[in-house]
Protein backbone atom coordinates (compact mmCIF):
# COMPACT_ATOMS: atom_id res chain seq x y z
CA UNK A 1 0.00 0.00 0.00
CA UNK A 2 1.27 3.30 -1.10
CA UNK A 3 -0.59 7.20 -0.38
CA UNK A 4 0.49 10.74 -0.07
CA UNK A 5 -2.05 13.50 1.31
CA UNK A 6 -2.00 16.81 3.03
CA UNK A 7 -0.37 16.70 6.72
CA UNK A 8 -3.27 19.28 7.42
CA UNK A 9 -5.99 16.97 6.21
CA UNK A 10 -4.49 13.64 8.02
CA UNK A 11 -4.66 15.59 11.09
CA UNK A 12 -7.98 16.36 10.89
CA UNK A 13 -8.84 12.84 10.34
CA UNK A 14 -6.94 11.24 12.74
CA UNK A 15 -8.04 13.57 15.45
CA UNK A 16 -11.69 12.86 14.46
CA UNK A 17 -11.26 9.23 14.22
CA UNK A 18 -8.91 8.37 17.50
CA UNK A 19 -11.95 9.45 19.79
CA UNK A 20 -12.63 6.17 19.74
CA UNK A 21 -9.71 4.61 20.53
CA UNK A 22 -10.57 3.40 23.89
CA UNK A 23 -8.47 4.25 27.23
CA UNK A 24 -7.62 0.43 27.79
CA UNK A 25 -8.59 -1.99 24.85
CA UNK A 26 -10.15 -5.39 25.07
CA UNK A 27 -8.16 -6.50 22.36
CA UNK A 28 -4.45 -4.67 21.28
CA UNK A 29 -5.94 -4.50 18.09
CA UNK A 30 -8.53 -1.80 18.93
CA UNK A 31 -5.29 0.30 19.80
CA UNK A 32 -4.92 0.84 15.81
CA UNK A 33 -6.07 3.06 13.07
CA UNK A 34 -7.05 1.15 10.31
CA UNK A 35 -6.30 3.01 7.09
CA UNK A 36 -7.83 1.80 3.47
CA UNK A 37 -7.36 2.97 0.11
CA UNK A 38 -10.86 4.08 -1.62
CA UNK A 39 -9.76 5.71 -5.37
CA UNK A 40 -8.95 9.45 -4.79
CA UNK A 41 -8.90 9.00 -0.32
CA UNK A 42 -8.12 6.76 2.27
CA UNK A 43 -10.84 6.11 4.85
CA UNK A 44 -9.94 6.07 8.60
CA UNK A 45 -11.49 3.96 10.94
CA UNK A 46 -11.16 3.92 14.94
CA UNK A 47 -13.30 1.28 17.17
CA UNK A 48 -13.58 -0.19 20.72
CA UNK A 49 -15.95 -2.82 19.67
CA UNK A 50 -18.93 -0.91 20.35
CA UNK A 51 -18.18 2.92 18.78
CA UNK A 52 -16.76 3.11 15.37
CA UNK A 53 -15.93 6.68 14.03
CA UNK A 54 -14.68 6.51 10.48
CA UNK A 55 -14.08 9.62 8.01
CA UNK A 56 -12.55 10.13 4.42
CA UNK A 57 -9.23 11.82 3.73
CA UNK A 58 -8.55 13.18 0.16
CA UNK A 59 -5.18 11.50 -0.79
CA UNK A 60 -3.42 10.27 -3.98
CA UNK A 61 -3.16 6.33 -4.09
CA UNK A 62 -0.30 4.93 -5.74
CA UNK A 63 -0.59 1.43 -4.77
CA UNK A 64 -4.43 -0.12 -3.22
CA UNK A 65 -4.21 -1.76 0.11
CA UNK A 66 -5.06 -1.47 3.75
CA UNK A 67 -3.45 -1.69 6.94
CA UNK A 68 -3.64 -1.02 10.53
CA UNK A 69 -0.95 1.32 12.65
CA UNK A 70 -0.89 2.39 16.21
CA UNK A 71 -3.66 4.76 16.45
CA UNK A 72 -2.32 7.13 19.26
CA UNK A 73 1.45 6.90 17.91
CA UNK A 74 0.26 8.00 13.97
CA UNK A 75 -1.86 10.50 15.49
CA UNK A 76 0.92 12.50 17.63
CA UNK A 77 3.38 11.72 14.59
CA UNK A 78 1.69 13.38 12.20
CA UNK A 79 0.52 16.57 14.05
CA UNK A 80 4.11 17.06 14.69
CA UNK A 81 5.45 16.91 11.05
CA UNK A 82 6.43 19.98 8.84
CA UNK A 83 3.19 21.25 6.71
CA UNK A 84 3.12 19.55 3.16
CA UNK A 85 2.40 16.49 1.85
CA UNK A 86 3.55 13.37 3.58
CA UNK A 87 3.64 9.58 2.52
CA UNK A 88 3.35 6.60 3.68
CA UNK A 89 4.64 3.33 2.24
CA UNK A 90 3.58 -0.33 3.82
CA UNK A 91 6.32 -3.16 2.99
CA UNK A 92 6.32 -6.13 3.40
CA UNK A 93 8.03 -6.67 6.42
CA UNK A 94 5.55 -5.43 8.95
CA UNK A 95 6.41 -1.87 8.78
CA UNK A 96 5.00 1.56 7.22
CA UNK A 97 6.95 4.17 6.30
CA UNK A 98 5.77 7.38 6.77
CA UNK A 99 7.92 10.41 5.36
CA UNK A 100 7.62 14.34 4.63
CA UNK A 101 10.01 16.57 3.53
CA UNK A 102 13.45 15.76 5.47
CA UNK A 103 11.53 13.63 7.97
CA UNK A 104 11.04 9.68 7.65
CA UNK A 105 9.33 7.26 10.55
CA UNK A 106 8.68 3.68 10.54
CA UNK A 107 6.09 2.37 12.22
CA UNK A 108 4.75 -1.62 13.41
CA UNK A 109 2.49 -2.64 10.39
CA UNK A 110 -0.86 -4.62 11.48
CA UNK A 111 -2.71 -7.38 9.44
CA UNK A 112 -6.20 -4.88 8.45
CA UNK A 113 -7.56 -8.32 8.03
CA UNK A 114 -7.22 -8.52 11.58
CA UNK A 115 -9.42 -5.34 12.85
CA UNK A 116 -13.03 -5.75 13.66
CA UNK A 117 -15.14 -3.72 12.05
CA UNK A 118 -19.39 -3.05 13.66
CA UNK A 119 -21.92 -3.91 11.00
CA UNK A 120 -23.25 -3.02 7.51
CA UNK A 121 -25.65 0.38 7.84
CA UNK A 122 -29.25 -0.06 9.03
CA UNK A 123 -31.86 0.14 6.28
CA UNK A 124 -35.02 -0.29 8.42
CA UNK A 125 -35.39 3.36 9.77
CA UNK A 126 -33.69 6.14 8.20
CA UNK A 127 -34.18 10.29 9.42
CA UNK A 128 -32.51 13.60 8.04
CA UNK A 129 -32.39 16.65 9.70
CA UNK A 130 -29.79 19.43 9.81
CA UNK A 131 -26.46 19.10 11.61
CA UNK A 132 -27.06 22.38 13.27
CA UNK A 133 -30.20 21.23 14.98
CA UNK A 134 -28.89 17.83 15.89
CA UNK A 135 -25.67 20.07 17.18
CA UNK A 136 -28.42 22.22 19.23
CA UNK A 137 -30.41 19.25 20.66
CA UNK A 138 -27.22 17.56 21.81
CA UNK A 139 -25.18 20.48 23.48
CA UNK A 140 -28.83 21.01 25.51
CA UNK A 141 -29.33 17.60 26.94
CA UNK A 142 -26.12 15.55 27.21
CA UNK A 143 -25.10 17.24 30.66
CA UNK A 144 -27.89 15.39 32.38
CA UNK A 145 -27.13 12.02 31.51
CA UNK A 146 -26.66 10.07 34.48
CA UNK A 147 -23.31 9.01 35.54
CA UNK A 148 -24.07 6.68 38.23
CA UNK A 149 -23.60 2.72 36.00
CA UNK A 150 -26.32 1.54 39.09
CA UNK A 151 -28.84 2.56 36.52
CA UNK A 152 -27.24 1.98 33.29
CA UNK A 153 -29.78 2.89 30.67
CA UNK A 154 -29.65 6.52 32.44
CA UNK A 155 -26.32 6.79 31.49
CA UNK A 156 -27.71 7.17 27.43
CA UNK A 157 -29.79 9.54 25.89
CA UNK A 158 -33.31 8.20 24.49
CA UNK A 159 -34.13 9.57 21.02
CA UNK A 160 -37.97 9.67 20.88
CA UNK A 161 -38.83 9.60 17.23
CA UNK A 162 -42.55 10.01 16.32
CA UNK A 163 -44.02 11.49 12.67
CA UNK A 164 -43.78 15.17 13.34
CA UNK A 165 -41.32 15.16 16.22
CA UNK A 166 -37.75 14.17 17.49
CA UNK A 167 -36.71 14.55 20.95
CA UNK A 168 -33.68 14.10 22.90
CA UNK A 169 -33.96 12.99 26.56
CA UNK A 170 -31.29 12.75 29.39
CA UNK A 171 -32.39 12.09 32.77
CA UNK A 172 -30.23 11.67 36.17
CA UNK A 173 -32.59 11.37 38.95
CA UNK A 174 -32.05 15.09 39.82
CA UNK A 175 -32.72 16.90 36.90
CA UNK A 176 -34.12 16.08 32.98
CA UNK A 177 -33.10 17.59 29.85
CA UNK A 178 -35.65 17.27 26.81
CA UNK A 179 -34.69 19.16 23.42
CA UNK A 180 -36.82 19.14 20.73
CA UNK A 181 -37.01 19.38 16.71
CA UNK A 182 -40.32 19.70 14.60
CA UNK A 183 -40.30 17.69 11.20
CA UNK A 184 -41.45 15.01 9.04
CA UNK A 185 -40.18 11.73 10.61
CA UNK A 186 -41.82 8.95 8.67
CA UNK A 187 -41.71 5.63 9.58
CA UNK A 188 -43.61 5.63 12.61
CA UNK A 189 -43.17 5.99 16.66
CA UNK A 190 -39.37 4.40 17.77
CA UNK A 191 -37.47 4.90 20.56
CA UNK A 192 -33.78 4.36 21.06
CA UNK A 193 -31.23 5.30 23.66
CA UNK A 194 -27.73 6.15 22.45
CA UNK A 195 -24.94 5.07 24.68
CA UNK A 196 -23.58 8.38 26.98
CA UNK A 197 -20.03 8.08 25.23
CA UNK A 198 -21.23 7.95 21.94
CA UNK A 199 -23.33 11.06 22.17
CA UNK A 200 -20.35 12.98 24.22
CA UNK A 201 -18.17 12.03 21.17
CA UNK A 202 -20.75 13.39 18.62
CA UNK A 203 -21.20 16.79 20.29
CA UNK A 204 -17.33 17.41 20.14
CA UNK A 205 -17.03 16.15 16.01
CA UNK A 206 -20.67 16.91 14.99
CA UNK A 207 -20.42 20.71 12.99
CA UNK A 208 -22.81 23.50 13.47
CA UNK A 209 -23.93 23.54 9.81
CA UNK A 210 -27.22 23.94 8.54
CA UNK A 211 -26.58 20.79 6.05
CA UNK A 212 -27.66 17.81 6.89
CA UNK A 213 -27.41 14.63 8.29
CA UNK A 214 -28.54 11.37 8.13
CA UNK A 215 -29.46 9.13 11.37
CA UNK A 216 -30.00 5.49 10.01
CA UNK A 217 -30.73 2.70 13.01
CA UNK A 218 -32.98 -0.31 14.04
CA UNK A 219 -33.22 -1.88 17.21
CA UNK A 220 -29.72 -3.06 18.14
CA UNK A 221 -27.69 -0.68 15.85
CA UNK A 222 -27.24 2.87 14.72
CA UNK A 223 -25.20 4.66 12.21
CA UNK A 224 -24.56 8.85 11.56
CA UNK A 225 -23.48 10.22 8.60
CA UNK A 226 -22.13 13.76 7.90
CA UNK A 227 -19.89 14.52 5.59
CA UNK A 228 -17.74 12.16 4.58
CA UNK A 229 -17.93 10.98 8.20
CA UNK A 230 -19.29 8.44 10.02
CA UNK A 231 -20.26 7.43 13.55
CA UNK A 232 -21.66 3.57 14.50
CA UNK A 233 -22.52 2.54 18.32
CA UNK A 234 -24.30 -0.71 19.33
CA UNK A 235 -27.44 0.83 20.67
CA UNK A 236 -28.26 0.90 24.91
CA UNK A 237 -30.55 -1.74 25.48
CA UNK A 238 -33.38 -1.46 28.23
CA UNK A 239 -36.54 0.35 29.29
CA UNK A 240 -36.21 4.20 29.67
CA UNK A 241 -38.42 5.87 31.88
CA UNK A 242 -41.70 7.25 30.91
CA UNK A 243 -40.29 10.73 30.78
CA UNK A 244 -43.57 12.65 30.49
CA UNK A 245 -45.18 11.40 33.31
CA UNK A 246 -42.44 13.22 35.35
CA UNK A 247 -43.44 16.83 34.01
CA UNK A 248 -46.31 18.50 35.54
CA UNK A 249 -49.47 19.35 33.78
CA UNK A 250 -50.14 22.80 35.96
CA UNK A 251 -48.64 25.25 38.27
CA UNK A 252 -48.92 27.54 41.38
CA UNK A 253 -46.23 30.10 40.40
CA UNK A 254 -44.60 31.02 37.33
CA UNK A 255 -41.82 33.75 36.83
CA UNK A 256 -40.29 35.29 33.77
CA UNK A 257 -36.82 37.24 34.33
CA UNK A 258 -33.87 37.69 32.18
CA UNK A 259 -31.70 34.83 32.61
CA UNK A 260 -28.27 36.89 32.20
CA UNK A 261 -29.11 38.36 35.32
CA UNK A 262 -30.99 35.07 36.97
CA UNK A 263 -27.57 33.27 35.91
CA UNK A 264 -25.33 36.05 37.28
CA UNK A 265 -27.05 36.09 40.47
CA UNK A 266 -27.21 32.52 41.04
CA UNK A 267 -23.43 32.16 39.59
CA UNK A 268 -22.11 34.25 42.80
CA UNK A 269 -24.08 32.64 45.27
CA UNK A 270 -22.75 29.56 44.19
CA UNK A 271 -19.43 30.85 45.28
CA UNK A 272 -20.33 30.71 48.87
CA UNK A 273 -23.01 27.54 48.72
CA UNK A 274 -19.72 25.69 47.32
CA UNK A 275 -18.03 26.00 51.08
CA UNK A 276 -21.05 24.49 52.74
CA UNK A 277 -22.08 21.07 53.40
CA UNK A 278 -24.64 20.19 50.36
CA UNK A 279 -23.96 23.14 47.45
CA UNK A 280 -27.52 24.56 48.67
CA UNK A 281 -28.96 28.32 47.39
CA UNK A 282 -32.44 29.67 48.14
CA UNK A 283 -34.88 31.61 45.79
CA UNK A 284 -37.41 33.42 47.21
CA UNK A 285 -40.07 34.74 44.92
CA UNK A 286 -41.68 37.50 45.62
CA UNK A 287 -44.62 40.05 43.93
CA UNK A 288 -42.12 41.14 41.58
CA UNK A 289 -38.40 39.95 41.89
CA UNK A 290 -36.88 36.89 42.84
CA UNK A 291 -34.07 37.36 46.23
CA UNK A 292 -31.21 34.46 45.38
CA UNK A 293 -29.09 33.62 48.51
CA UNK A 294 -26.77 31.08 50.25
CA UNK A 295 -25.17 30.33 53.62
CA UNK A 296 -22.53 28.65 55.07
CA UNK A 297 -19.51 29.26 57.48
CA UNK A 298 -17.18 30.98 55.46
CA UNK A 299 -20.25 33.50 54.39
CA UNK A 300 -23.15 34.40 52.95
CA UNK A 301 -24.73 36.07 49.91
CA UNK A 302 -28.16 37.43 49.05
CA UNK A 303 -29.29 38.73 45.68
CA UNK A 304 -32.35 40.25 44.01
CA UNK A 305 -33.36 39.91 40.71
CA UNK A 306 -36.48 41.46 39.00
CA UNK A 307 -39.51 39.32 37.48
CA UNK A 308 -42.91 39.07 36.52
CA UNK A 309 -44.46 36.94 38.75
CA UNK A 310 -47.77 34.81 38.00
CA UNK A 311 -49.21 33.00 41.20
CA UNK A 312 -48.14 32.83 44.68
CA UNK A 313 -45.60 33.63 46.67
CA UNK A 314 -42.64 30.43 46.85
CA UNK A 315 -39.18 29.60 48.94
CA UNK A 316 -37.68 27.06 47.50
CA UNK A 317 -33.64 25.72 47.50
CA UNK A 318 -31.57 23.41 44.80
CA UNK A 319 -28.27 22.01 44.34
CA UNK A 320 -26.05 25.36 43.25
CA UNK A 321 -24.89 22.93 39.85
CA UNK A 322 -27.96 21.06 38.74
CA UNK A 323 -30.01 24.87 38.47
CA UNK A 324 -26.62 26.81 37.08
CA UNK A 325 -26.49 23.37 34.41
CA UNK A 326 -29.82 23.76 33.07
CA UNK A 327 -29.40 27.89 32.37
CA UNK A 328 -26.06 27.81 31.18
CA UNK A 329 -28.09 25.68 28.24
CA UNK A 330 -30.89 27.98 27.48
CA UNK A 331 -30.45 30.58 24.79
CA UNK A 332 -33.35 32.43 25.02
CA UNK A 333 -33.06 36.04 26.64
CA UNK A 334 -35.36 35.71 29.18
CA UNK A 335 -35.94 32.74 31.48
CA UNK A 336 -39.92 30.99 31.79
CA UNK A 337 -39.28 29.55 35.21
CA UNK A 338 -42.46 26.93 36.78
CA UNK A 339 -42.97 26.12 40.41
CA UNK A 340 -45.70 24.11 42.58
CA UNK A 341 -44.24 24.30 45.90
CA UNK A 342 -41.12 23.53 48.02
CA UNK A 343 -40.54 19.88 47.24
CA UNK A 344 -41.91 19.47 43.90
CA UNK A 345 -39.53 20.09 41.09
CA UNK A 346 -38.95 23.45 38.66
CA UNK A 347 -39.88 23.33 35.15
CA UNK A 348 -38.37 25.36 32.80
CA UNK A 349 -39.35 26.04 29.69
CA UNK A 350 -39.22 28.10 26.29
CA UNK A 351 -41.24 31.40 26.45
CA UNK A 352 -40.83 31.44 22.74
CA UNK A 353 -41.81 28.22 21.30
CA UNK A 354 -41.72 23.86 22.49
CA UNK A 355 -38.25 23.57 21.66
CA UNK A 356 -37.15 22.22 24.95
CA UNK A 357 -38.44 22.00 28.70
CA UNK A 358 -35.51 21.44 31.63
CA UNK A 359 -36.79 20.01 35.28
CA UNK A 360 -34.44 20.46 38.32
CA UNK A 361 -35.93 18.52 41.62
CA UNK A 362 -35.59 20.84 44.27
CA UNK A 363 -33.25 20.30 47.90
CA UNK A 364 -35.85 19.80 50.97
CA UNK A 365 -35.43 22.70 53.67
CA UNK A 366 -36.83 23.03 56.72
Amino acid sequence: MQFSTNVAAMIEGLNMVTRAIPARAAREIFNGVLIQSDEDAVVLTCSDGALNIQTRVEAEIKEAGSVVLPGRLMNDLVRRLPQGVMSVTVGENERATVRCLSSRSNLVAFNAMEYPVLGDDPTENVIRLPMNSLHRMISGSWFAQATDESRKILTGTLFDIREDRLSLVALDGFRMAIQKQNGSFEGGAKKIVVPGRVINEINKILPDQEESCELRFDSGYLSLSFGGTKVSTVLMKGEFIDYERIVPGAFATEILVNRQAMMDAIDRASLVAKEGKNNLIRLNIGENSVTISSKAEMGDVREEVSAAVVGAPLEIAFNAKYIIDVIRNVEEDELCMKFNSPVNPCVIVSKENDSFLYLVLPVRIF
